[in-house]
Order: structure tokens, then C-alpha cells, then sequence
């Protein structure tokens, strides 16, 4: 699809959709393996530990677009994604790192070092911290275009819900509960910034920046999976000073 010329709101959604189709990391063969039962404790725990720093950037990269707006109505919308994650919002219950540190705990990781994040790969620190950067230094339009990955999330929430408690006897009902959580907030979130960008995005170069600020943000989430399986499944080499399963 040429991004030269000017989209209709609903030609850029599908555009965006389509970005999604073709790119978003569900694709992953790491993730296939994850929901399938094809891996072992030690690399499940891998996988979440590494996954915990992307949770705890989540309300950095939020704060950061919220310091960047002087619009009322998106402050009021997008500040509750920090207290989804942070918690003590809505009703005020226990947030998104929360639950996720439920996971990790459940897997039989010791939290402080999951939140120390001394064990993350080097790749999945690079990877988080350019997203982070992205908000806070690209145009606020692209900074929530960034955030559309969320348009995707639902679906793949719901497999590894299904697929790891149907594969994994180490996994419980209760240590899924972030991604139970995430399939209703997910969507609301994403139906908030497909809109506004929809609104926003009106020249032909504004929605190619849309367009690339969720081709960069799949790259962002694919590149952590490349470092999983690079260093968990193979070759297996795992960097030093990152987390080795039956050791850390």
C-alpha cells in the first residue's frame, strides 16, 4: 500500500491492521513454542523475567508522553495506563507489574532479583529502552501510534492463557491472571489510540510516521523474542551475567 498519498481514517486502519498481520510477534517461533508446552521450566522463567523489564517500562514510556501533551482529554485517558500497570487506580486494585511479578514468583523466581533485572538480557534491555526513548522523543502523534500493538494483544493473550495452562504443569490458573486482566484493558486502550490517531494523522506524511511508529514498535517486541531463543533455545548461548536456568 503506497504511503504517499493521503488514506481515508478507515484505509489507515487497515493499514494499520495489516502492519499487525504480517509483523506483530505472535508470529514468533518462540512464542509457538511457549504456547505449545515445547519448553522447559528453566526457559518459561527465562521468558518472564525477561518480559518483567518491558512490564516495568510500560509506565515510564507513559509518564513520559503524558509530561510531552497539553490536552486535557488525552492526560485524562492516557493516565490510567500507569495506574493499570503501577496500580492503585481503578477501584484501586493491584496493578499489571503486580500480577506479573505473581507470574514470576509462581515460577518459582525470587522477585527482588526479577525487579533488580540484573539477570535480563542485554538485547532486552536495548530493546525496552529505545521504546522508552521513542515516546519521549518522537512526535506525540507516533509516540501513540507506538502504543497500537495493543490492537493485537487480546489474541495472543488468549492463546498463551489456553496454551500454558494446558501445557505447563507448573502453570496455575491464579499465576495467569495478568494476561486475564490485560484481555479487557488491552482493548480499551487500543480502541482509545486507534481513534485518536484516526483523528490526528491527516497528511500523507503523518500517517507514514504512524504507520512506521507501529512497524518500529513490532521490531521492538520481536527483537526480545530473537534474544530469548538466541540465548535459551539455540544456539543457547547465554550472555554473561544473564540469567541461567537452575543457577541465577
Amino acid at each position: 500500500m503506497s504511503e504517499t498519498r493521503i488514506l481515508s481514517p478507515d484505509d489507515l486502519e487497515a493499514a494499520l491492521r495489516q502492519i499487525g498481520a504480517e509483523q506483530y510477534h505472535d508470529k514468533h517461533p518462540f512464542h509457538a513454542l511457549l504456547h505449545h508446552g515445547k519448553l522447559n521450566k528453566g526457559q518459561v522463567q527465562a521468558w518472564a523475567l525477561n518480559r518483567y523489564c518491558y512490564q516495568a517500562a510500560v509506565p515510564r514510556k507513559d509518564a513520559a508522553l503524558l509530561s510531552r501533551t497539553h490536552d486535557i482529554a488525552l492526560r485524562r485517558e492516557w493516565r490510567h495506563r500507569i495506574e493499570d500497570h503501577d496500580g492503585g487506580g481503578r477501584g484501586n486494585e493491584e496493578g499489571g507489574i503486580e500480577r506479573w511479578l505473581v507470574l514470576t514468583t509462581g515460577l518459582g523466581l525470587d522477585a527482588s532479583y526479577v525487579v533488580s533485572t540484573k539477570g535480563a538480557l542485554p538485547a532486552t534491555r536495548f530493546a525496552v529502552e529505545a521504546y522508552v526513548r521513542f515516546v519521549r522523543e518522537e512526535t506525540l502523534l507516533e509516540a501513540v501510534a507506538s502504543s497500537l500493538t495493543e490492537l493485537f494483544a487480546p489474541k495472543i493473550h488468549q492463546e498463551r492463557i489456553s496454551g500454558m495452562l494446558e501445557n505447563y504443569e507448573f502453570i496455575t490458573d491464579d499465576v495467569m491472571r495478568y494476561f486475564k486482566r490485560r484481555l479487557g484493558q488491552a482493548t480499551e486502550d487500543a480502541d482509545f489510540a486507534l481513534a485518536y490517531v484516526k483523528a490526528h494523522a491527516h497528511t500523507a506524511e503523518q500517517q507514514a510516521a504512524v504507520l512506521n511508529a507501529l512497524r518500529f514498535k513490532c521490531s521492538v517486541l520481536w527483537a526480545q523474542l530473537d534474544a530469548l531463543y538466541f540465548a535459551y533455545v539455540t544456539p543457547g548461548l547465554v550472555p554473561p551475567g544473564a540469567f541461567v536456568p537452575g543457577k541465577s
